[in-house]
């Protein structure tokens, strides 16, 4: 049996680096619904494709023969929020843009169209076999370690993938801080996000605004999809539902519309399906995270860091 602490800290990191991919895609969800009060349903999927384009790449880039892994990774990461900004852009021109003066349950059912319409357009093009991939970053560095009753060693252990992630999610969770904060973009999105028609009136494109604003939300879904698939090394074309919907309870949680609330969301729903899968049982950790964001919805239906609507009149 291992030592508590330890254990305990293993899973704590484990917790937090899963928490981070779910954070990086609500992030996604958050953005959109902050500004055109819209929940994006075929977000999980634009984490699928990201994913799929970065096992195709790393595939392609062993032929080429080019296996450094730092040049991969950077390869890999820009052709991925590349191709998946297209499809963001697309999914806002195509099926969004012309619902946005419908009625909110419109533009809930062409998502959930959307949605299923690229699980099948990949299930068509990919197959509906799953693809690993072979681990591609190794090793790491050695925390802590303590003698177990049985006379064996446990050893908590962080491992360079997981410190990459770490500093990823800081990293990228900085810049669009500075983005939205600091920039002509972000001023222009937090405008929108108040009153679209007064925007407008003052001069912001609220249309380049808005795509900008999926193209964001899909470039940071890439990147999850990339770890995702460097984390667990195997995705299939169904992969990007279970873990949208996470994600989307991940911003409901924090609170829907708040970007540190989506990061916040994210980290507890991974490390409740952590300490769940660590304690008791894998079986039901999905049932404990959802139960979770039902308690916070009772007490506090805005989530932890959201506000409330105030209706204009």
């Amino acid at each position: 049996m291992q030592n508590t602490f330890e254990y305990f800290l293993d899973q704590l990191i484990n917790g937090v680096t899963l928490g981070s991919i779910y954070g990086l895609i609500a992030i996604g969800y958050t953005l959109v619904y902050g500004i055109i009060g819209m929940i994006n349903f075929a977000h999980g999927e634009i984490f699928m494709i990201g994913a799929f384009v970065s096992i195709i790449t790393f595939l392609t880039l062993g032929i080429m023969g080019i296996t450094w892994v730092p040049l991969a990774l950077v390869i890999v990461l820009v052709m991925s929020m590349a191709v998946t900004s297209v499809y963001g852009w697309t999914l806002e021109r195509v099926a969004y843009r012309p619902l946005r003066g419908s009625p909110r349950l419109a533009a809930l059912i062409t998502a959930i169209g959307m949605s299923i319409f690229l699980q099948n357009y990949v299930q068509l093009l990919q197959g509906a076999r799953t693809k690993p991939i072979q681990p591609v970053i190794t090793g790491g560095m050695e925390l802590m370690s303590s003698k177990m009753p049985d006379g064996g060693t446990y050893v908590v252990s962080l491992s360079y993938l997981q410190a990459i992630i770490l500093i990823l999610t800081i990293v990228l969770m900085t810049v669009f801080t500075i983005i939205i904060t600091r920039t002509p973009l972000g001023r222009a999105q937090r405008a929108c996000e108040q009153d679209r028609k007064m925007a407008a009136l003052l001069g912001v494109n609220v249309d380049r605004t808005i795509s900008l604003t999926f193209v964001m939300g899909a470039a940071l879904a890439s990147v999850a999809g990339t770890i995702f698939l460097i984390r667990y090394g195997v995705i299939d074309f169904f992969v990007g539902f279970l873990v949208g919907v996470k994600a989307f309870t991940a911003a409901v949680l924090g609170g829907i519309g708040s970007l540190p609330g989506a990061m916040l969301g994210g980290l507890l729903i991974g490390i409740i399906e952590a300490f769940w899968s660590g304690y008791f049982t894998v079986e039901y950790k999905d049932v404990a995270a959802f139960g979770i964001l039902v308690l916070v919805l009772i007490f506090r239906p805005t989530g932890l860091l959201g506000k409330p609507d105030i209706e204009k009149v």
